[in-house]
């Protein structure tokens, strides 16, 4: 490995000389005479809008095996930069809890505190980061050296069962909405049921036959607003409803290809059509467990044999399911440890396999990228904000042109937020 390749491999540096390499290639659809590929492949994400979009928010609550080795967010300001990161979507997001007004109040509580930590940490970086509202105001903090953040929010059961609560969201800065987690909410069914310890049970596989009345409603609001709706952790026939109704393009911010990795989180054939028909985007997934090839018979028995002896369920969403139910600690981190050896890591050539799968099935203007850091997201190659570029070049590996690269890191999802927008029929003030 050449100096150029063990410095892209650690992340682009922003120095001078970096810079002007970058200009005299950045507007090459392949690399220049004499350049390596991995010289190109640098330059090439020197200039692109690198646009994560789907992390979660990092709160000191937040489980420290999701964080990075310095137990810290994998998306912290310092890593963003180092990996050339010029945008990430930081969304707020709830799991599964009870379904009551008390514990929807309790949700909704987090989902504030949330957005307050991401508006804490922005006000204390004002010269690197800054929180954009629209397309426009990220190409000009880009323009300033700025990070974009853009605010999102994940799951329907902290509006408390009032579409209007999408307004003050809105208003608050979020511009990206999915309505599902972890199992079924009144707006609209989840791809992966909750599973009740107390009775041995997951919850009925459809509770709404996709999105309830309350759901029809948030979407239209979401578009009313020019809110992007993102159908991430929703069931198919939620996706594939709320694809049809929504009159702006939708994304599923971090959601893989079920052909290649069988778990029910991903997405089928027919819903990343859907998606791709109506102009929308698939940002996949930097997480291993969305990645694994469940083909291999031998690898099921042995995942089988693993929630065995964890006295876990054989029936699952996707192979780690369940492992918080385990309540022994030791028991806990010996299911994760014993899992983690039989599936493997994930790596950025299998990452890539999946763009390949959906470039191929519905063409470069419908894949992007959400790494679902803080919550499970980290591959081999990329496990941080910071490793961003060894995507980068995995792609130029691959063949992927210049026009490619940007459309896959942030074009496409660009071209979608300006769509919503230019398609919304209300607006409210932001704050």
């Amino acid at each position: 490995m050449n100096q150029i390749d063990r410095h892209l491999r650690a992340g682009p540096s922003r120095s001078s000389a970096a810079f002007l390499f970058a200009a005299s290639l950045c507007l090459a659809a392949v690399p220049a005479l004499g350049a390596t590929l991995s010289d190109w492949a640098y330059a090439i994400h020197e200039e692109t809008l690198v646009l994560d979009a789907h992390a979660d928010i990092v709160l000191p609550t937040t489980n420290k095996q999701y964080l990075g080795a310095d137990g810290l967010s994998k998306s912290a300001p310092d890593k963003l930069a180092a990996g050339g990161v010029g945008a990430v979507v930081m969304s707020a997001a709830i799991g599964y809890g009870p379904r009551t007004a008390d514990g929807d109040a309790a949700a909704r509580a987090v989902i504030d505190e949330e957005l307050a930590a991401v508006r804490t940490m922005v006000a204390a970086n004002t010269d690197t980061l800054a929180i954009t509202l629209s397309p426009d105001e990220l190409t000009a903090a880009r323009r300033a050296g700025k990070i974009g953040i853009i605010l999102g929010f994940q799951n329907a059961r902290a509006l408390q069962g009032n579409v209007r609560a999408i307004d003050d969201l809105y208003a608050g800065g979020v511009r990206v909405f999915g309505l599902n987690h972890l199992g079924h909410n009144d707006f609209s069914d989840s791809s992966r049921p909750n599973f009740d310890g107390a009775t041995g049970k997951f919850e009925v596989a459809e509770e709404h036959g996709g999105l309830s009345d309350l759901g029809k409603a948030a979407i239209a609001r979401i578009n009313a607003l020019g809110g992007i709706v993102d159908v991430s952790q929703m069931s198919k026939n939620a996706t594939l409803q709320t694809v049809a109704l929504s009159s702006a393009p939708v994304i599923a911010s971090h959601s893989n290809v079920q052909a290649l990795s069988n778990v029910t989180r991903n997405l089928s054939d027919e819903e990343i059509d859907r998606i791709s028909e109506t102009g929308g985007v698939v940002c996949l997934a930097v997480f291993s467990a969305y990645l694994v090839d469940l083909s291999d018979a031998d690898l099921l028995v042995r995942i089988k044999k693993v929630r065995q002896d964890a006295s876990l369920p054989d029936g699952y969403s996707y192979p780690f399911e369940l492992y918080w139910e385990i309540n022994d600690p030791e028991k806990r981190t010996a299911f994760l440890t014993a899992m983690r050896a039989t599936i493997g890591r994930s790596s950025v050539d299998r990452l890539i396999d999946h763009i390949d799968y959906i470039v191929q099935r519905i063409g470069i203007d419908h894949v992007g990228i959400g790494s679902d850091f803080n919550h499970g997201g980290g591959i081999d190659g990329f496990n941080d904000a910071s490793e961003a570029s060894n995507l980068t070049l995995g792609l130029a590996e691959r063949g992927y042109r210049a026009e490619d690269i940007r459309k896959i890191w942030g074009g496409n999802f660009l071209r979608v937020w300006r769509d919503a927008q230019r398609r919304a029929t209300d607006t409210i003030p932001a704050e």
